[in-house]
């Protein structure tokens, strides 16, 4: 199956040759609608068809960076360019694998990832790596095969809520960050 094209903040940025906290900004200014983002592991991504036509759709225009659009496309493989978020097939992080698979943590996850015994990401944007949700489904298998005290089991009720785009579960929102994240309103 091929891939649509996505972006993180560091992407985003890159296409319009800013700082990723330039991002942030545009989000907390009401510039950029947190909307036209998909969140996964409590992060925003966009489709790369979105980010690069944004800048003509600001009050002030910014070119976008025609060589580091292509630089993204290049690293991220033969894909589709996706335009809006409802256009995208359901897309995991660690955190929804850890509630798909009901692991007790994501340490045992994590130690699958460095092990080499979960399968390679499809996509490694702003530092995460993520997956098309049917790629986890398919490596299930062979995780349930060479696993020696964790079930890797699917839970079919998370699995239809990631695909119908209900999930809410560890992930579905964004991980609020900086100093004032655990202040009480």
């Amino acid at each position: 199956m091929q891939k649509p094209y996505l972006v993180g903040h560091q992407e985003f940025a890159a296409l319009y040759g800013v700082k990723p906290q330039m991002v942030a900004k545009w989000l907390t200014r009401g510039v950029l609608d947190s909307a036209t983002a998909i969140v996964i592991s409590g992060v925003r991504y966009w489709p790369l068809g979105f980010a690069a036509r944004y800048g003509a759709t600001t009050p002030r225009p910014k070119p976008v960076d025609v060589q580091a659009k292509e630089r993204l496309i290049a690293q991220q493989g033969e894909g589709w360019e996706a335009d809006l978020g409802e256009e995208l097939p359901p897309i995991v992080g660690q955190r929804e694998i850890v509630q798909l698979f009901r692991l007790p943590a994501q340490g045992n996850l994590s130690t699958a990832i460095a092990a080499g015994r979960f399968v390679d990401s499809d996509w490694k944007l702003s530092g995460s790596q993520l997956w098309l949700l049917d790629t986890v489904i398919e490596a299930g298998a062979a995780l349930r095969k060479s696993a020696h005290t964790v079930p890797w089991e699917v839970d079919e009720a998370v699995a239809a809520a990631l695909r119908e785009g209900t999930y809410g579960g560890p992930g579905s929102r964004v991980l609020t960050r900086g100093p004032y994240a655990r202040t009480v309103l």
